[in-house]
Order: C-alpha cells, then structure tokens, then sequence
C-alpha cells in the first residue's frame, strides 16, 4: 500500500472516529496535511501545526530554570583604557604584567594550588584601610586580568554597598544587584548579574541601597548566597570590592566569609598604624595579602605596584 493510500485511510478512521479533519491547501496530488501520519506532516513544509488527540501525551517543554537569563552590557573598552583599566584585548603593558603577577598566588589559593587547602579560597576580597587607596582600581583591573585566563571565570561585585562605585567606574547605570537578592530571596543571583562583552567577566552591582546594609551582609543569606557562588562553578574566582577596613563594619563582616582577602595600601600615603589596625581587623582570615599601591619605580619615577603576602594565624 502507498504511502497516499495509508494516508487517505487514516484519514478515513479518523473522520468514522468523529474527529473534524480541518481542510488545508496542499501540493497537487497530497491529501490535506493533517491526514497525513504524524512523521511525514512534522517534515512537510506544507503542513500546518499539528495539535495533540486526547489520547496523546504532551511533554512540556525543557525547563529553563526560575530565573531568566543575566543580562548582557556592553563595556566600553576603550573609555575603561584611557582611565588606567586594563583590557584582554591591549598590548602588552607594564600594568597588564604588573597584575599578572599580582593574581598568580591569588589563583594557585583559589584553585586549590596553593601551599596548604584555603576554604572559600575562590572568594577574595579586595579593601583598604582607609578610602582613596585604590581598591576599587584595583578590584577592576585584578577582575579584568584573571579574565584573561584560560582555565577560569570571574565575577566582580560591588560589595562597597555605603559608597558604590564600580558601575559608574566601568561606565554602567545602577542596576538591582546584592543587596536586593539579600532582601528578596525570591531574586536569583541570575536575574542580576551583568555579563559583558569580555567573554569571562560577569559583574554584580551593590543594588538597591538598605540602611541595615551591615546587617544583610552578617545575615544567614548572605552566608547561604557566598556559599552557592563559591561552589557553583568550579572554575570561577569571584572578588569583592568592599568598603574600607577602619570606616564601615561591612567590610569586616564580608571578610568573615573570605578566603583570601587584599589590603591595597596607597605609597606613601597611608599611615603604618592605620595599616596595622586595617590587618588586626582581619586577623581571622586565612590569607591575607597586602598591595602597595603608586609606588614609586625605576629612574624615571614612574608609578607602580609592589605585592606582598602573608598566612594569617
């Protein structure tokens, strides 16, 4: 029997069987689309949507998660160069290597590489003792240089939540963020995070400002959040632009839960005893590592950076 013949039969049992067969426009020569088996009407370009019988199973489409995807930003890579941010793209530069060198231990820590296994080691946060040390500066250009890595991701948050600045610095408009995930647990971290146009940087922005920042920072939900963020992907480093040591309680509070945190120190023009304070703020953490900022090197007095590190006990 032709592949028409078992069609129009088909056709006929559904017509004794009570179903109303609609009339379609075909090729010359075919009986209507819907007549035809289900296999030659899904591969007719003919054909128009085929609705399930009440006999038939539906299967729901794939699930694509409670969360919709991030949404995408462009950077302007260029503005971010001309301000001193490095960028994947750049030639080599004496910065770019600078913070080559800077992330190589941090990366070993958070990769399980280092001297001795770091829990949360992929969570570093970047601080200072005092404002206008260059931790932001730093944060950024430290987040775009382990973007360059083959072997992993990255995710900058904004976790200055008094004084956020990140967004304005990668030229970005405030955007819902942290603070609005900690308030609203229904917010996925999905719906917030900003992916970019450098292929392996994501950012966070701080959010929505809450006058009981310090509190949501110290709450079982932001414990529960850092801990997903850590383990989700195996491959991403995640660093924390906080808020000076000796201004807020925020940073103090964030840098419980890290494994490794940076203290940016501004040459000459930080005091030792506000450094020292700065590390006795953080004497708990596992790895603490410090960064001289804007030091002076070479003949020439060009400016640099030193980097330093030490176990915290």
């Amino acid at each position: 029997m032709s592949l028409i013949e078992q069609a129009a039969k088909r056709l006929e049992e559904l017509r004794l069987a009570g179903v109303a067969i609609p009339e379609a426009a075909t090729p010359p020569g075919l009986p209507p689309a819907a007549s035809l088996p289900s296999e030659v009407a899904a591969a007719s370009p003919h054909a128009p949507a085929r609705h399930p019988q009440p006999d038939e199973a539906v299967v729901p489409p794939p699930a694509t998660g409670d969360s919709g995807p991030s949404r995408r930003v462009e950077l302007d890579l260029a503005a971010l160069s001309a301000s001193g941010i490095i960028r994947p793209d750049a030639p080599r530069s004496q910065v770019a290597d600078e913070y080559r060198v800077i992330k190589r231990p941090l990366i070993a820590n958070a990769m399980g590489k280092g001297a001795a296994p770091i829990a949360n080691g992929n969570l570093i946060m970047v601080t200072s003792a005092l404002p206008g040390e260059g931790k932001s500066f730093t944060a950024a250009n430290l987040a775009m240089s382990i973007a360059m890595e083959l072997d992993n991701t990255v995710m900058l948050v904004d976790a200055d939540v008094s004084r956020p600045s990140l967004l304005r610095m990668m030229g970005l408009p405030p955007a819902p963020g942290l603070l609005d995930i900690l308030v609203d647990e229904s917010i996925d971290l999905r719906q917030v995070l900003l992916r970019t146009n450098v292929e392996k940087l994501s950012i966070l922005p701080s959010g929505t400002q809450h006058a009981r920042a310090t509190e949501l920072l110290a709450s079982d939900a932001m414990a529960r959040l850092l801990e997903d963020m850590a383990s989700r992907y195996s491959d991403r480093i995640i660093i924390f632009d906080s808020p000076p040591l000796l201004v807020t309680t925020e940073a103090r509070v964030l840098a419980s839960h890290m494994g490794q945190v940076v203290v940016v120190v501004k040459a000459e023009g930080t005091a030792q005893g506000d450094v020292k304070h700065a590390l006795a703020a953080i004497e708990g953490c596992p790895v603490r590592l410090m960064l001289l900022n804007q030091a002076k090197t070479g003949a020439q007095g060009s400016y640099g950076y030193g980097y330093g590190y030490g176990y915290g006990g």
